[in-house]
């Protein structure tokens, strides 16, 4: 579900896909190729929300306030990203939480269940775990490149062949 809110509407490319059971209020810019699955929330009533090329936000996850995904950023089920940017490639795993004025650098991973606290810098293709998230390694997966290019494949199979069934 697409609305607008206090004079602002979402914008979506053309090549995008946004299932019908999320809903996307108003500031939000979803680039094309990006996707927004079943459930999601991405509401845009205090700062832009950018979803950036092939960008991909899966099943239950939120996005408020100033939140950005650069190009190819992935974020899990069930994940928040409130007032935070996720660079270009990034990875935020399945329930994760990341809190107003983080950075998560390009290639990082946070992982599943984890917290980003306020204000913190992920330094690129790092990966960081815990309450509150802290760095574990360095991010050494060929197949992460790939995730943005499989979900927006994936997206395309979804807009061409999935039907309403009542």
């Amino acid at each position: 579900m697409l609305r607008s809110f206090n004079g602002a509407a979402p914008r979506v490319a053309d090549s995008a896909y946004v299932d019908e059971t999320a809903v996307v209020i108003g500031d939000v810019v979803i680039e094309a190729d990006a996707s927004i699955w079943p459930n999601t929330t991405l509401r845009g009533d205090h700062g832009t929300i950018v979803v950036g090329e092939r960008a991909n936000v899966q099943d239950n996850a939120v996005l408020h306030e100033a939140a950005e995904l650069k190009s190819a950023a992935t974020v899990g089920h069930s994940a928040i990203v409130h007032d935070a940017t996720v660079a270009e490639g990034a990875l935020i795993g399945m329930n994760a939480v990341v809190l107003d004025d983080a950075h998560v650098g390009e290639g990082a991973v946070v992982a599943a269940g984890s917290v980003v606290t306020e204000g913190t810098e992920i330094p690129p293709a790092t990966l960081v775990a815990g309450t509150p998230a802290e760095p574990k390694g360095d991010v050494d997966d060929p197949e992460l490149a790939a995730t943005a290019d499989h979900y927006a494949t994936l997206a395309r199979q979804y807009a061409d062949t999935a039907e309403r069934i009542d």
